[in-house]
């Protein structure tokens, strides 16, 4: 819900101050809060709370004789915070002086003498002009999560990467180019030794580094369970998982999702899936998230997020996921779709730079700050293709490094002919970064052709890594059999002296363990595609319903 602009009166007479905002009150009342305060200390308190909480002030109705701070110097100040606010002083007839003089001085825009009764003509025609004039070019502020940090810290990184794959609108002000961002930290009181990032909440909280976990619960995201025991227990919440908990919940299953970052995984990292049946122009990986989320809850799946499982135990026929924050959730059937994680690159350097110029994935949330850099993507495969058309669009060159002689043994044809078409993208066959140098961000790279041993010196302050995926299953320990590579085993490729305790064959998609089951990229010999994902996931359903028949 929007709040109303703020009208601001200030009166040390307490007698005069309740009059004039009642009268206030009565006229404007239903369009605009009206705040008053007897001295102009408070009031500018009263203001500088109203920045923190992006709202807006259309009006400063103020009184000039006031002690220890007058209303034209207390309007200087508060049009400092509020430059578009209107600006009325009160005054006897003794200040007109006073007034007039104040006009250039404060950019005063009108002044009343008291008494202004009637005020139907002494003093709503002038507020209805000014308030008017006001409207004529007001812009909302906006309400959302506000993020204040400098471009290279990795925490603020993080937070903005969460927000971004959450699809909670949020705003960054840059600590060192935005004189808001600096406004915000004095009135946050972290003036004198700013702990950055700092966030502010649409009601003025603010959270001084925050880890995504307490910003998660102060933005309204569910982390704990509402049950001890669901039908279905679904692990990841990428395409895969997204499918199985809405095939599961609106077939009847009491189902909840638990994921340790944002839905969509890797996939909803992608600026663009262009292959992805139904969808003939594409869409972005995070509007399939938010497509699937929105479907998911309709049928009341609870979405645990960021919540991360850190082990399983079996009592029985429950399976008991032991989670992050020590609470314990159990089922009858459980689905593994945690998907996988981005290789490091293992270079001196990059570890050290990773979330202040060296990022992996897409980093959408990266790509505005990169206007007419030079950017550096490693990789040959789809993810990398589709982030450098991505950057592209921002960028003045987007480089490709492929440790290959060409894109074609990885990358699907269409993004080849689409890079192929752009301008301002280059690909460097037989290139590997072999470091990564700089300060306190990156800033020059090391980057080695292979064909003729070259080492190149590049300067840049963007590198985006796009090699390769690694399954996080090593919680599973010894439970659940993973091939060599750590990727969940299933079906037919589990050894066969793996023993099997039930009459029943194997399912397909269900793993050594009776009841819990892989699907999408986490499973051994699965495609690396986002239908394919959803089609597992789908599936999977079936299965979990048989087995629940029989428990």
């Amino acid at each position: 819900m929007t709040s109303k602009p703020a009208i601001i009166v200030v009166d040390d007479d307490p007698a005069v101050l309740q009059a004039i905002a009642r009268d206030l009150r009565k006229q404007y009342g239903d369009r605009f809060r009206i705040t008053r305060a007897d001295s102009g200390a408070k009031a500018l308190d009263v203001v500088q709370q109203l920045k923190l909480r992006g709202d807006t002030v259309a009006l400063f109705l103020v009184d000039q004789r006031m002690p220890e701070m007058n209303g034209v110097e207390f309007l200087e100040q508060a049009s400092e915070i509020f430059p578009a606010a209107k600006r009325a002083l009160l005054t006897a007839y003794a200040d007109t002086n006073a007034a007039i003089d104040s006009i250039n001085k404060a950019q005063l825009d009108y002044y009343l003498l008291k008494p202004w009764d009637p005020p139907e003509e002494k003093l709503y025609p002038v507020l209805d002009d000014l308030i008017r004039d006001w409207q004529a070019t007001f812009k909302p502020e906006f309400k959302g999560v506000k993020v204040i940090s400098d471009r290279w810290s990795p925490n603020s990184h993080a937070l903005r990467d969460f927000l971004a794959r959450n699809q909670i609108p949020y705003r960054w002000l840059d600590i060192e180019n935005n004189q808001e961002a600096q406004q915000l930290v004095t009135y946050a009181g972290e003036n004198d030794n700013p702990c950055l990032p700092l966030v502010l909440l649409p009601d003025g909280e603010k959270l001084v580094k925050p880890t995504t976990a307490q910003l998660a619960q102060q933005v309204g995201m569910q982390t704990e369970a509402e049950s001890p025991f669901y039908d279905l227990v679904i692990i990841g919440g990428g395409p895969a998982g997204l499918a199985a908990a809405v095939y599961g919940a609106s077939e009847g299953l009491r189902t909840v999702m638990i994921e340790r970052e944002a839905p969509g995984g890797q996939a909803g990292t992608s600026s663009r899936i262009e292959n992805y049946l139904g969808f003939p122009v594409g869409l972005s990986g995070a509007d399939l998230a938010r497509r699937a989320v929105t479907q998911a809850k309709r049928f009341g799946v609870e979405i645990l997020n960021p919540q991360e499982a850190k082990s399983i135990r079996l009592e029985e026929n429950y399976r008991i996921i032991t989670l992050s924050d020590g609470s314990e959730i159990s089922c009858h059937a459980l689905i593994l779709s945690m998907g996988v994680a981005w290789r490091r690159l293992t270079v001196p350097g990059v570890e050290q730079f990773t979330g202040a110029g060296v990022y992996y994935g897409a980093a959408q949330t990266e790509a505005a700050a990169c206007k007419d850099e030079e950017v550096y993507v490693v990789g040959g495969a789809n993810s990398a293709g589709q982030a450098a058309m991505y950057f592209s669009k921002y960028a003045r060159k987007v480089r490709m490094l492929v440790r290959g002689e060409s894109l074609t043994k990885s990358m699907s044809q269409y993004l080849i002919d689409q890079i192929d078409s752009t301008d301002n993208i280059e690909v460097w066959p037989f290139h590997s970064v072999i470091e990564a140098q700089g300060n306190d961000k990156l800033e020059t790279l090391l980057v080695k052709d292979s064909q003729t041993g070259e080492v190149k010196t590049l300067a840049t302050n963007s590198l985006f890594i796009f090699i390769g995926a690694t399954p996080s299953t090593e919680w599973l320990a010894d439970l659940v059999e993973r091939d060599q590579r750590g990727f969940v085993c299933t079906g037919p490729d589990i050894p066969e002296e793996r023993a099997w305790p039930l009459e029943r064959d194997r399912f397909l998609l269900e793993t050594n363990i009776p009841g819990i089951f892989a699907v999408g990229d986490v499973r051994h010999g699965s495609v690396k595609r986002v239908a394919s994902g959803v089609g597992e996931g789908s599936i999977c359903v079936q299965f979990v319903h048989r087995h629940l028949a029989n428990v």
